[in-house]
C-alpha cells in the first residue's frame, strides 16, 4: 500500500496537542515606556483610603501568624532558569500605595508577599508564597499527608524542601487534590514518585469526576484559554508599580517549570466521606458545580480544622474567569458554603484555604463563611431580580456597583479576584446567554467593519483622535477605550489610535481594585506598544498527554478540523487502540468528523492499529507518523491515502493570535 504523505503527517498528528506557551517577564530597558498615573488617576486611587477599613491591621496579623522559615528567594528549572521569583516583588516593601496602584491592590499585594513555611495549628503546616497556591502538610502518626501540590514540580519540591529543613523527614504517605484546576495537583511528582503511588505506600485522593474534568475542562478551547490567560495573569508585564503587582489569589503563575500529574488512587464519591489518613481523621466534603467542577472540602475534627479548598479564600472568586471557563453555579456555591458553615462552624479553631491565609476562631470563622454565603447568593439572587425586570448584562452591572450590607467593607469579599460587574454578568450568561434581548445586538457587525463605520460616521481618524484626547483629558478613560477600540480596528497602523488607546487603558489599570482587571488593561496596552509577543514554546506536559482519553482525543480532531476542506471528502476508519484493546470507529461526512467508542465501522475505507503509547510519543514530538509506520508501530490496512486526506485537513492552531488589534 502507498505511505501517507509526510507533510499532511506532520501536520496531523504532529501537532496534535498545543503547545504550552513558555514568558518571562520583560525588562523595562525592552519596553515602550508606561505613562505615569494622572492627576485624576491619583486623586482617584487617594480617594479609595478613606471608604474602606484600613486601619484594619487583623489580615496582616494573620498573614505572619505561626511563621516559622521565610522564604525570600527563587525557584529554578533543571536549566537553570527562574520560574519563581519573590525579590521581584520587594517594590512592594513601600508603606505607601504608589499613585500607579489602587490603594486596596497595594494592601492585598503587600499581604501575599508573606511567603514561608507557617504553622497553622499543632500538626498542619502551610508552605505560601512559593507558586500562586498553597501547599499544606498534615503530620500523620508515622508520615505527611499534603494537600495541593501546587503547579509544578519544582515548586513543590522547593516546598516540601524548605518543611523538611524545619520539621522531621517523615514520608508523604498520601495526598490530596482539592478540586481539577492544575495550581492544585501539577506539582504532584515533586512530592511522591508514581512507584511508591503503584506500589501501595502513597494514596491520592481526589473528588469524583476529577481526571475527567481536568482533561476536559480546558483542552478544546485551550489555545484561546491560555492566550487570554497571558492577560489575566500578566504573564509578560514587568513586576512593579507601573506593571504587574498580584494576581489576587497569590502573586502570579510559575512560568517554566514541569506540570505533572499522577492519577488518583482514591475517589471521594459520597456527599460526605470519612477516612483515617495515617491517625488523622478526614471527613470529605463534595462541593461540584463550585470553583471547580470537581472539589471538595476536608474537616478535620481532631484538629478543630477546617480546609475550604478554593471556595471560601480571602476575596471574592469568579463566577466566570476573565481567561475563560464553564460559568459557575453561585447559587450552589453559596448552598456549599452553607452547609459548611452549619457543619462545621461552631466545631473549628481555624480555617484555611488553598490560597492566601486562614482564619483563627471559632466566631470570625463562622461570620466569613456566613458572609461569603451571602455575597454568593447575592451575585446570584440580585442578578436574576434584574434580569427579570429586563435589564440587559451591561445594565445589571452597572446597577450592582457594591455589595449589600456590611459585606462591601469587608476586605474578604472585596473585587481582588472577581468582580461585581464581570460575575454578574456571567450570572446573566448562565441563565440567559450572551445575548441581551435586543435586536440590534443579534447579528452585529465584527469589529473591524464596525469600526470603520464608526470612524467614519465621526468625521474621520483624526476626529476621533481629538475626541479620545478630550475624554482622557476629562478622566472619561472607559469612553476613550471604547473610542480608542473602533479607531484601532478601523486603523490599525495609526501609531496615535495604538498609543491613545493604551493611556485609556493603563490609567483603568491603574485604578482598578482587581488584580486581574489590572493585567487585564496593562497587558493591552503594553500590546498596543510592543505588539503580540512571540513566546518559546514547549510541548505539552508529559503526564497530562498520557492521562488523555482515546474519546478526549478523537473529539479534538474534530475541533481541529477543518470542515470547508473537509466537505466533499466522505470516508469511514476504524481504529484500534490494541495495548488497551478498545476500537473506535470515525466517519467524516459533510465535513463534520464523528466517532463512537468500542465499535468499528464494517466497510471503513481506511483501518489504523496502534498503541495509545505510540499516540502518546506523537503528540509530545518524540516520534512523527512515517517513522511510526516504516518501523511497524502503526499498521495500516485499505487506502492509506484517506488517512493522510484526514490529516491534512487539520488545522494547528496559533497560541499567538491578536486580541486588542485585529
Amino acid at each position: 500500500m502507498p505511505l501517507l504523505s509526510l507533510p499532511c503527517l506532520q501536520r496531523g498528528l504532529l501537532a496534535v496537542f498545543i503547545s504550552a506557551s513558555i514568558a518571562q517577564p520583560l525588562s523595562a530597558a525592552e519596553l515602550v515606556a508606561n505613562q505615569p498615573a494622572s492627576a485624576l488617576t491619583a486623586a482617584s486611587n487617594a480617594a479609595v483610603l478613606n471608604k474602606l477599613p484600613f486601619t484594619d491591621r487583623t489580615d496582616y496579623e494573620s498573614v505572619s501568624r505561626g511563621l516559622i522559615a521565610p522564604f525570600k528567594g527563587e525557584i529554578k528549572n533543571a536549566a537553570g532558569k527562574v520560574i519563581w521569583s519573590m525579590p521581584a516583588y520587594s517594590f512592594l516593601d513601600a508603606d505607601k500605595a504608589p499613585d500607579s496602584v489602587n490603594p486596596s491592590l497595594w494592601r492585598l499585594a503587600q499581604l501575599s508577599t508573606h511567603a514561608g513555611l507557617f504553622e497553622v495549628k499543632e500538626r498542619i503546616y502551610q508552605v505560601r508564597g512559593l507558586d500562586v497556591s498553597n501547599m499544606t502538610i498534615i503530620e500523620g502518626d508515622t508520615g505527611l499527608f499534603i494537600i495541593d501540590p501546587l503547579t509544578m514540580a519544582e515548586t513543590a519540591k522547593a516546598a516540601l524542601d524548605l518543611y523538611y529543613q524545619n520539621r522531621p523527614h517523615k514520608p508523604v504517605i498520601a495526598v490530596a487534590y482539592s478540586h481539577s484546576h492544575t495550581d492544585h495537583f501539577g506539582g504532584v511528582r515533586g512530592v511522591v514518585n508514581e512507584a511508591d503511588v503503584k506500589a501501595g505506600k502513597v494514596k491520592i485522593f481526589a473528588p469524583s469526576g476529577f481526571m475527567e474534568h481536568v482533561m476536559s475542562e480546558n483542552v478544546f478551547a485551550g489555545t484561546a484559554m491560555s492566550r487570554r490567560a497571558q492577560f489575566q495573569f500578566g504573564t509578560l508585564l514587568p513586576r512593579g508599580e507601573k506593571g504587574q503587582v498580584d494576581a489576587g489569589m497569590g502573586k502570579s503563575l510559575p512560568v517554566g517549570g514541569t506540570i505533572t500529574l499522577i492519577e488518583p488512587t482514591d475517589l471521594i464519591k459520597d456527599h460526605y466521606e470519612t477516612r483515617n489518613i495515617d491517625g488523622i481523621e478526614v471527613e470529605f466534603q463534595l462541593t461540584p458545580g463550585t470553583e471547580a467542577p470537581a472539589e471538595m472540602n476536608l474537616y478535620l475534627p481532631q484538629l478543630r480544622a477546617l480546609c475550604m479548598s478554593e471556595n471560601a479564600t480571602q476575596m471574592m472568586h469568579n463566577i466566570l474567569t476573565p481567561r475563560g471557563a464553564l460559568v459557575r453555579d453561585a447559587k450552589a456555591w453559596s448552598q456549599y458554603i452553607d452547609e459548611s458553615l452549619a457543619r462545621y462552624g461552631d466545631k473549628s479553631d481555624v480555617m484555611f484555604a488553598q490560597h492566601n491565609w486562614p482564619t483563627w476562631g471559632s466566631e470570625r470563622i463562622s461570620t466569613m463563611l456566613a458572609d461569603q454565603r451571602d455575597m454568593y447568593a447575592f451575585l446570584n439572587d440580585r442578578t436574576l431580580h434584574l434580569m427579570n425586570q429586563g435589564l440587559t448584562p451591561m445594565e445589571v452591572a452597572e446597577q450592582m456597583k457594591t455589595l449589600p450590607g456590611e459585606l462591601e467593607k469587608k476586605w474578604y469579599t472585596r473585587s481582588y479576584y472577581g468582580s461585581l460587574s464581570h460575575n454578574s454578568r456571567a450570572v446573566y450568561q448562565r441563565y440567559l446567554g450572551f445575548y441581551d434581548g435586543n435586536p440590534a445586538n443579534l447579528n452585529p457587525l465584527q469589529p473591524v467593519d464596525a469600526g470603520k463605520h464608526y470612524v467614519e460616521a465621526m468625521g474621520g481618524g483624526a476626529a476621533v483622535l481629538k475626541l479620545m484626547r478630550s475624554a482622557l483629558d476629562k478622566g472619561d478613560y472607559r469612553w476613550a477605550a471604547q473610542l480608542g477600540n473602533h479607531l484601532v480596528f478601523a486603523e490599525p497602523q495609526n501609531k496615535d489610535a495604538l498609543e491613545l488607546q493604551a493611556q485609556a487603558f493603563e490609567q483603568l489599570g491603574y485604578q482598578s481594585e482587581n488584580a486581574l482587571w489590572r493585567n487585564i488593561y496593562l497587558t493591552g496596552a503594553f500590546e498596543l506598544r510592543n505588539g503580540v509577543p512571540v513566546y518559546q514554546s514547549s510541548s505539552a506536559s508529559s503526564d497530562m498527554v498520557k492521562a488523555m482519553s482515546p474519546a478526549l482525543f478523537f473529539d479534538y480532531l474534530a475541533i481541529r478540523l477543518d470542515s470547508e476542506k473537509a466537505q466533499g471528502h466522505d470516508m469511514t476508519l476504524n481504529w484500534q487502540f490494541e495495548d488497551i484493546d478498545k476500537p473506535f470507529a470515525l466517519t467524516l461526512r459533510n465535513g463534520v468528523l464523528t466517532s463512537r467508542e468500542d465499535s468499528t465501522n464494517t466497510q471503513a475505507d481506511v483501518s489504523v492499529k496502534m498503541n495509545k503509547a505510540t499516540l502518546d510519543k506523537i503528540s509530545q514530538r518524540q516520534l512523527d507518523f512515517p517513522t511510526a509506520i516504516k518501523q511497524g508501530d502503526i499498521k495500516l490496512e485499505g487506502d492509506g491515502k484517506k488517512l493522510g486526506e484526514l490529516l491534512g485537513m487539520l488545522d494547528a492552531f496559533s497560541p499567538q493570535f491578536n486580541i486588542v488589534t485585529p
